[in-house]
């Protein structure tokens, strides 16, 4: 593609949550912070919640690199399930032998019995939910009884959730204030403004090898944060349709032209040009505006 054309060693601007590519910018250092510290205190349900794109899964895969050893995650990615595949993904996560046979009783028996032994061993046991607000409503109330098993001192299970704002809306419903009553540690996840989103871009093209002079220009970052409202996976999709543009016209810098073009190929941005048929319409009612003040002051 345009990787020798620019002299990088691999694709920038990839959609896959690559932790090789994190960049510690306030938001996701922030909520870095929030997650260790909450673990740390070993009390209920942590929940980071993020519009679309906005670096979730990449913030979760971040975490489960750099936990702490005396931790044992249990990690679903994709928790749109009903309690009883709920438990057992929770189980066999965990490490319990023959979870897919067993009776719902006896799962819940064996999954308190693991939860014992691994903190009698000095762990603590994280349940990590990507796209958390695809859980189905039984789900939700799985998961809080799954948070009534502790000790005298301490929980023997932390739940963090990350989701979209729509989770945030079904907690706001009354059936599940008990579940909302113990989210004691909650973050949430913004945008990047125009100086992050520079920062962004290039902190990408260097991992990915590029040495050379800044491609992007101020004027195009500044209109590439506007189009994408600071939504790192919008800017990835922008960028990357640029290069392609570039490479594909044996250019090196890129232009508001290619941005152009980017945008009007890409689902999602805030802008979108305004054709030459509106403009004409905008510009004959302003026209027949002008005219008709002018005539009444005439008139007048």
């Amino acid at each position: 593609m345009y990787l020798y054309h620019f002299g990088l060693q691999e694709l920038p601007f990839t959609l896959t949550p690559n932790t090789n590519f994190f960049l510690g910018l306030s938001p996701h250092n922030e909520a870095l912070a929030v997650l260790m510290t909450a673990l740390k205190t070993g009390e209920g349900f942590i929940k980071v919640v993020g519009e679309v794109g906005t670096g979730k899964t990449l913030l979760c895969r971040k975490l489960l690199n750099e936990i702490p050893e005396h931790f044992v995650t249990a990690y679903i990615p994709n928790p749109y399930l009903n309690p009883n595949e709920l438990r057992r993904a929770v189980a066999v996560e965990l490490g319990v032998k023959q979870a897919q046979r067993m009776s719902v009783q006896l799962l819940t028996q064996r999954i308190q019995d693991k939860l014992l032994e691994l903190h009698q061993k000095g762990h603590s046991v994280v349940l990590i939910l990507d796209e958390a607000q695809a859980l189905p409503e039984e789900s939700l109330e799985a998961l809080r009884l799954f948070t009534n098993l502790e000790t005298e001192t301490r929980k023997l299970l932390q739940v963090v959730l990350f989701a979209q704002p729509e989770l945030d809306e079904r907690l706001g419903q009354s059936e599940f204030r008990q579940l909302r009553q113990r989210i004691t540690f909650s973050y949430q996840l913004r945008a990047m403004n125009e100086e992050e989103v520079q920062h962004y871009i290039q902190h990408r093209m260097k991992v990915a090898g590029y040495k050379g002079a800044e491609l992007f220009s101020k004027a195009v970052i500044k209109k590439i944060t506007k189009v994408s409202n600071g939504i790192p996976r919008l800017v990835n999709i922008l960028c990357h349709k640029m290069l392609m543009l570039a490479y594909g016209q044996g250019q090196y810098q890129m232009t508001k032209k290619h941005l152009q073009a980017a945008i009007e190929d890409t689902e999602g941005v805030s802008y979108k040009p305004l054709s030459l048929t509106y403009l004409a319409v905008v510009m004959i009612v302003l026209t027949s505006l002008v005219s008709v003040i002018y005539w009444s002051g005439v008139s007048l």
